[in-house]
């Protein structure tokens, strides 16, 4: 069975966001780090190359795989800012329809720009998952 790549490490998360070229995504970036930390209460940490996640989960499938992942966490990508939203979306429909503009996929959800979303909501949509997460993994 392959390793999963995807692993936290004492990379510099600032150094990271730093590094993002264009100026908007880097502040975006800033400000969803902040959310992300106030929200979780947890301090941020490199995920492979270019995740910021927050805490961490350890699961595993019914087939023996099994791993630890970030409650949640982020990644400035040169299309979107994605946020990892670990649950999925169909339990939180209510909030995704005040959002505002984004896509998603199974996990991800997709931002252009953060001023296109209502970060209240965001803040909320963060939260909820969060405590999912906790309360399904207690352990981690």
């Amino acid at each position: 069975m392959a390793d999963l790549k995807t692993r936290p490490h004492e990379g510099s998360v600032s150094a990271f966001l730093d590094s993002v070229a264009d100026e908007r995504k880097r502040a975006d970036s800033y400000a969803v780090l902040a959310l992300m930390q106030e929200v979780t209460g947890e301090e941020p940490r490199m995920w492979g190359p270019g995740i910021v996640g927050f805490g961490a989960y350890r699961y595993r499938y019914e087939s023996g795989r099994e791993g630890e992942w970030p409650l949640t966490g982020f990644s400035p990508r040169k299309q979107n800012l994605t946020l990892y939203i670990m649950p999925g979306f169909d339990r939180y429909e209510a909030l995704m329809e005040r959002l505002g503009r984004y896509r998603t996929g199974k996990s991800c959800l997709y931002l252009k720009r953060l001023e296109d979303v209502d970060v209240g909501v965001l803040r909320e949509l963060v939260d909820r998952p969060v405590s999912h997460m906790k309360s399904k993994y207690p352990d981690s």
